[in-house]
């Protein structure tokens, strides 16, 4: 109680904290994303319990690992080598991690392509994934994203509290984003594609972090915001354009009433 008191009054455990938390949200953006294009693949009714269940499992879990916290630390001590690379089993939890992240959303890139043709010719899109299977791939996604962030915030602070904080902070921002998120992604198509092709840049990064490859963080969410942005200008374009194409249409409906 003693030490959660000083804590509490320390100037440089609340600027840990804030740290932490944002490191969580901005982290968790990934998560969010793969979340959010999985669930959508589910029947309407089912989405946003999905969604729910999914993070709050997932919650659990971070707050499970922060637990074993000191076997965590020890995930990063080199197995064996590899073309004179030792590698861990965080390197190795994030190889595995990063390759289902390519496989899924080159998988996903298809399965979207492919209907949208079939649509174009009559066909209909189904549902791909069962109730449980997506809380399952949620899961283990975030397992990959937890271990990683988990040793990264060990290097920014020594406190356990704070991690704990910063981890329920952080997942409940994503439970209240999730749905939000998700119901923007289903309305725009072509943010579909952009948000496949985050996850497949990120989970390449993945495999080159397990590889011994350090990718800066900022080099990602600066391409990704780049990205979103240039979309939102396109969005925007279109808006305009339909703007425009249903003033036009009402102008000529009024001409043609006009006439008669």
């Amino acid at each position: 109680m003693e030490a959660t008191l000083a804590l509490l009054q320390d100037p440089a455990a609340w600027a840990a904290l804030a740290t932490l938390v944002a490191m969580e949200i901005v982290l968790g953006i990934d998560n969010l994303i793969f979340i959010s294009i999985l669930t959508n693949k589910l029947p309407i009714e089912m989405r946003e319990k999905a969604r729910k269940i999914g993070i709050s499992l997932a919650l659990l879990m971070r707050l499970g690992l922060l637990a074993t916290i000191a076997f965590i630390v020890t995930l990063t001590q080199p197995l064996f080598t590899v073309l004179g690379h030792g590698l861990s089993w965080r390197d190795l939890i994030l190889i595995a991690g990063g390759g289902f992240l390519v496989w899924k959303a080159t998988r996903e890139i298809h399965q979207h392509v492919t209907a949208a043709e079939e649509g174009e010719e009559g066909g209909t899109t189904k549902a791909v994934h069962s109730f449980a299977a997506a809380i399952g791939q949620i899961l283990v996604l975030d397992l990959v994203f937890s271990i990683d962030s988990i040793i990264t915030a060990v290097g920014m602070t020594e406190h356990v509290q704070i991690m704990f904080v910063a981890v329920i902070a952080a997942v409940m921002a994503m439970l209240f984003a999730a749905t939000p998120l998700a119901n923007f992604i289903n309305r725009n198509p072509t943010i579909v594609m952009l948000a496949l092709a985050f996850l497949m840049m990120i989970g390449m990064t993945l495999i080159a972090e397990g590889l011994g490859t350090h990718v800066p963080k900022g080099y990602i969410y600066t391409a990704m915001a780049f990205s979103a942005a240039v979309e939102g200008l396109n969005m925007l374009a279109r808006q305009r354009r339909r703007q425009r194409r249903a003033a036009r249409e009402a102008g000529e409906a009024s001409e043609v009433r006009e006439i008669r």
